[in-house]
């Protein structure tokens, strides 16, 4: 496994239980600064529910995730086992919390303010960082038009960077569906993460919004100084741009590493194409 900076995530032995059924079961992995990894699998094999559980939606039957904020490490699920199976104890942040230290996510079906506009959408992320008290704004003092000043100036930036300033008064809902994509990254960036997790950036896209997707990203990623964790079905984004893959199915990782060999690896061919498929079918 090849690092590109320090540890920023380390997943150890993540399992999550639906009455009964093991969604996922020992999902381990570690993240470097500034990596971007790739998340893949068929339909149904888990993939959403890791995001869920590393951005504190759902708590974890079992297992604990450690992650490293701009200060120090941070705790965000801890569990202890116990002899009976499925059963344990697990302490979770919340997902405002997770969001203050710096991670943030979209998600596969597309999650913004429809009735607000382009810009309030975010505008309302960049809320967490503002400096002004109570009284600022109640008495309107000079720290409060500061902040208001520096929030529009960050929101048109970001805007601009995904090329949809000119619909800032917009309302969100009237975006066509690759623009609504682009805002629900914007927004995420809003937070100023250092950990961005991105479920099925690309879906619904067309192949010429996909390739300006993946430039995107890549630039994003450098801008920011981001460690990224993708999800994405699109095999030609997922090859092009991650420096490494993990492969779920049926909730467990059954392959991680550099994207040609996961290309190759028959364990994921199989569980793509099924017993009777070849590597090479894989390939075409």
């Amino acid at each position: 496994m090849s690092s590109t900076g320090e540890l920023l995530l380390r997943v150890s032995n993540l399992s999550i239980v639906f009455g009964g059924l093991r969604a996922v079961s020992d999902f381990s992995c570690d993240l470097f600064q500034g990596e971007l990894v790739g998340l893949i699998g068929p339909n149904g094999a888990g993939k959403t529910t890791v995001f869920n559980m590393l951005s504190g939606l759902y708590t974890p039957t079992i297992g604990e995730i450690a992650f490293w904020d701009r200060q120090q490490k941070v705790h965000i699920v801890e569990g202890i086992e116990k002899k009976r199976p499925f059963l344990g104890w697990v302490r979770r942040l919340s997902p405002a919390r997770l969001n203050r230290i710096g991670v943030a996510r979209t998600f596969q079906n597309i999650r913004l303010f429809g009735n607000l506009t382009v810009e309030d959408n975010v505008r309302i992320a960049l809320h967490a960082g503002r400096m002004e008290k109570p009284l600022d704004v109640l008495f309107r003092l000079p720290r409060f038009y500061a902040d208001e000043t520096r929030m529009v100036e960050q929101t048109g930036e970001l805007l601009d960077l995904f090329k949809i300033g000119h619909k800032k008064h917009e309302l969100a809902r009237n975006l066509p569906y690759g623009e609504q994509r682009k805002l629900e990254i914007a927004r995420a960036l809003a937070a100023n993460p250092i950990l961005l997790l991105l479920d099925e950036p690309a879906a619904g896209m067309n192949p010429q919004e996909t390739g300006e997707l993946m430039k995107l990203i890549s630039f994003i990623r450098k801008e920011f100084h981001l460690t990224i964790l993708l999800i994405e079905h699109d095999m030609h984004l997922v090859m092009g741009i991650c420096e490494r893959i993990l492969v779920l199915d049926y909730g467990r990782i059954i392959a991680a590493g550099l994207p040609e060999a996961i290309r190759k690896d028959p364990a994921v061919v199989k569980a793509y194409l099924g017993e009777e498929a070849t590597v090479q079918d894989a390939q075409e």
